[in-house]
C-alpha cells in the first residue's frame, strides 16, 4: 500500500484529502504544519508528499527544499496544494523543484488523479484502471456484445438498467461533496475571520474595562465637584457678606472724610477766634489809658462787657469743639480700626477668588474627562451590541458547519453503499462472463 504523507494546517483540507486518498488505497499520514512534516520525514520514508504552499512555522517549499536536500528523499514527488495557484507560486514551485502545483479546493478526483499520476511516473508503469470507478462500464462492454442465454440477458439488462441510476446518483453524490469542501473551506476562511473578530472584541473588552475604571473615577470627581461647588457657594456667600462690609466701610469712609473737613473749618474758627481774642487781650491792656476819660471809659467798659460775652461765648464754644473733636477722634480711630478689617477682608476676598478661579479651571477640566467618559460609555454599548451580534453570527456559522459535516458524512456513506452495490453489478456482470464461456 503506497504511503502519502499530508501536510496542512486545514483540519477540513487533512480531512478531505485524507478520506480521498484512503478510499483511492493509500495510506495517510496527516501532519498539521511543515515542523511536523519535517520530523515525520527525519524518521519515515513516504511514497509521496502532499503539502500546503502557507503554513504557520515551514512553507511548502521549504518542505519540498528539505526533501530535495535528503540523498533518501531525493526521488520523491512532492505536490503542492495552494488556494490561490498563478506564476509566482508556480515560479517558487519550479524553484524548489516540486513536481506540481494543485489548486484547492480539489475538484472531483483532482487529487487522486494526480497523485496516481506522479506515482505512476515514479514508478514508469501506467496507473492500474481498478482504481478507477468510472472504467467498470468498459469492462462490462465486452459482454454486451457476447451471445447469452434469455435469462442471463434479462439480468444482465437490469444490472444495466440499475448502474446507470447509480452512477447518476454517483455524479450527484460527488458534486454534493465537492460542493460541501467549498463550502468547508469557505467556513474556515469565515473562522479565521471570526478569530481576528474575537481578538478585536477581546481588546474592545479591555478598553471597556479601562473606560468602566475611568467612569469611575469620573464619578468619584463628580462627587468631589460637588463637594467643591458646595464649598464655593458658601465662599460665594462669605464674599458677598464681606462686599457688604466693604460697601459700609466704603459708606463710613465717606462719613469721616466729611467729619475731617468738619473740623479743620471748626479749627480755622478757633484760630480766628484765638487771633480775635489776642486783639481783645490788647484793647483790655489799653483801659487804663482809656481812664483818663469817663465817657471813654464808660463807652469802652460797655465795649468791654459786649467784648467779654463774646469771649464767654467763644471759650463755651471753644469747650463743644474740644469735646467734639475727641469724639471725632473716638469715631476716627474706630474707622481706622474698621478700615484695616476691611483691608483683611478684601485680601481674603482675592484669595478666595484665586481659590475660585482655580477650582473653576479644575471643573472645566473634569467636564472635559466626564465627556470623554459618557463617549467612551457610549462606544462600549455599541461593542456590546456588536458583540452580541458577532455571537448570533458565529452560533449561525457553528450550526452551517455541523450541517455540512452531517451531509459530508452522510455523502460518505452513501457514497460507500454506491461502491458496494458497484461492486455487485461488477459480480454479476463477472458471473455473466462466466456463464457465456460454459456454453
Amino acid at each position: 500500500m503506497p504511503k502519502v504523507l499530508i501536510a496542512d494546517d486545514s483540519i477540513a483540507v487533512r480531512k478531505v484529502a485524507e478520506r480521498l486518498l484512503t478510499e483511492a488505497g493509500f495510506g495517510v499520514t496527516l501532519a498539521a504544519n511543515g515542523e511536523e512534516a519535517l520530523a515525520y520525514l527525519a524518521k519515515e520514508i513516504p511514497d509521496l508528499i502532499v503539502s500546503d504552499v502557507i503554513m504557520p512555522d515551514k512553507s511548502g517549499y521549504e518542505v519540498c527544499a528539505f526533501v530535495r536536500a535528503q540523498r533518501a528523499l531525493a526521488n520523491t514527488p512532492v505536490l503542492l496544494i495552494s488556494g490561490i495557484v498563478n506564476d509566482e507560486v508556480t515560479k517558487q514551485a519550479e524553484s524548489c523543484h516540486a513536481d506540481g502545483v494543485l489548486k484547492k479546493p480539489f475538484q472531483g478526483t483532482s487529487l487522486k488523479d494526480r497523485v496516481l499520476e506522479l506515482l505512476a511516473k515514479r514508478q514508469g508503469v501506467a496507473a492500474p484502471a481498478a482504481m478507477s470507478i468510472e472504467k467498470v462500464p468498459e469492462s462490462i462492454e465486452p459482454i454486451q456484445r457476447a451471445r447469452v442465454s434469455d435469462e442471463q440477458l434479462v439480468i444482465y439488462q437490469q444490472a444495466v438498467g440499475r448502474l446507470k441510476p447509480l452512477e447518476e446518483e454517483l455524479r450527484v453524490e460527488r458534486d454534493r461533496a465537492t460542493h460541501s469542501i467549498q463550502r468547508v473551506t469557505q467556513l474556515e476562511v469565515q473562522l479565521g475571520s471570526v478569530k481576528e473578530l474575537e481578538s478585536m472584541l477581546a481588546r474592545e473588552r479591555e478598553q471597556a474595562a479601562q473606560l468602566k475604571k475611568q467612569l469611575a473615577e469620573a464619578d468619584s470627581m463628580t462627587a468631589r465637584v460637588e463637594e467643591l461647588e458646595s464649598l464655593l457657594k458658601t465662599e460665594r456667600e462669605r464674599t458677598a457678606e464681606a462686599k457688604k462690609q466693604a460697601s459700609v466701610a466704603e459708606s463710613l469712609g465717606g462719613r469721616v472724610q466729611e467729619l475731617e473737613a468738619t473740623l479743620l473749618n471748626e479749627r480755622e474758627g478757633s484760630a480766628q477766634q484765638a487771633t480775635r481774642l489776642a486783639e481783645l487781650q490788647k484793647n483790655a491792656s489799653r483801659v487804663q489809658e482809656l481812664e483818663a476819660t469817663l465817657h471813654a471809659e464808660r463807652e469802652a467798659a460797655t465795649q468791654l462787657v459786649h467784648q467779654m460775652t463774646a469771649m464767654e461765648k467763644s471759650v463755651t464754644r471753644s469747650q463743644e469743639l474740644a469735646q467734639q473733636l475727641a469724639q471725632e477722634q473716638e469715631r476716627t480711630s474706630d474707622l481706622t480700626r474698621r478700615v484695616v478689617e476691611s483691608e483683611q477682608v478684601a485680601a481674603r476676598v482675592s484669595t478666595l477668588e484665586q481659590a475660585l478661579a482655580a477650582e473653576q479651571e479644575k471643573n472645566k477640566g473634569l467636564g472635559a474627562r466626564v465627556s470623554l467618559a459618557e463617549r467612551a460609555s457610549q462606544k462600549a454599548q455599541e461593542l456590546e451590541t456588536l458583540l452580541q451580534t458577532e455571537r448570533e453570527r458565529n452560533s449561525l456559522l457553528a450550526r452551517r458547519v455541523s450541517e455540512t459535516e452531517q451531509a459530508s458524512e452522510q455523502a460518505t456513506k452513501r457514497f460507500e453503499e454506491m461502491a458496494t452495490k458497484l461492486g455487485e453489478i461488477a459480480g454479476l456482470a463477472s458471473q455473466l462472463g462466466s456463464g457465456k464461456r460454459r456454453p
